[in-house]
């Protein structure tokens, strides 16, 4: 039999001073936690990623290689072969896609888990492309069609692309998007 839940949801809206003995530490050293506004460019703009998709960075984390945003691939289109040397944690907000190494084709709420040593060439079909959510760690290593790599993408290479683009278009950097 299942353990009945001893801890249910709270129908009183109060906070609670939980009692933690490492609070100053936290307040001292912890960055917080933070909202970023993802349905408008308020937080963060569409960054162009090539000529058919965008980038919209949400979170860059230096000390894990760790870096969060949404890709927007436009319409119809691919993004080429690359190489994950980290994991990737992906849900699909709009739109479908797939990938040509395996058989499913992922629909809006799903979610996409990839390992480290895997390679992928990411398709979408759908008349009005594709948005995806991503937690990424780790460099991703980008292939041309024979097999020479491109570029390495990874939390640097993230952040100029975010910081390159608001410099050239006036916009400021935006210190919530660092962890």
């Amino acid at each position: 039999m299942a353990t009945q839940m001893k801890a249910p949801p709270s129908t009183k809206k109060a906070i609670v001073d939980v009692p933690f003995n490492y609070r100053s530490l936290v307040e001292k050293y912890s960055p917080g936690g933070r909202y970023i506004d993802a349905q408008t460019d308020d937080d963060s703009p569409w960054v162009p990623f090539g000529e058919t998709a965008a980038i919209k960075h949400l979170a860059f984390d230096v000390r894990r290689n760790l870096f969060s945003n949404i890709l927007w691939v436009k319409g119809p289109g691919t993004i080429g072969t690359h190489f994950h040397r980290g994991t990737i944690t992906m849900v699909v907000l709009e739109g479908s896609v797939r990938y040509l190494e395996y058989d499913w084709v992922a629909t809006p709420g799903g979610l996409i888990l990839e390992v480290p040593g895997e390679s992928h060439t990411l398709v979408t079909e759908h008349p009005d492309g594709v948005k995806l959510f991503g937690w990424m760690e780790g460099p991703i290593e980008f292939y041309d069609e024979n097999a020479v790599l491109i570029e390495t993408t990874d939390v640097w290479w993230m952040m100029n692309h975010y910081e390159s683009y608001c410099k050239e278009n006036g916009i400021p950097i935006n210190p919530k998007l660092y962890l």
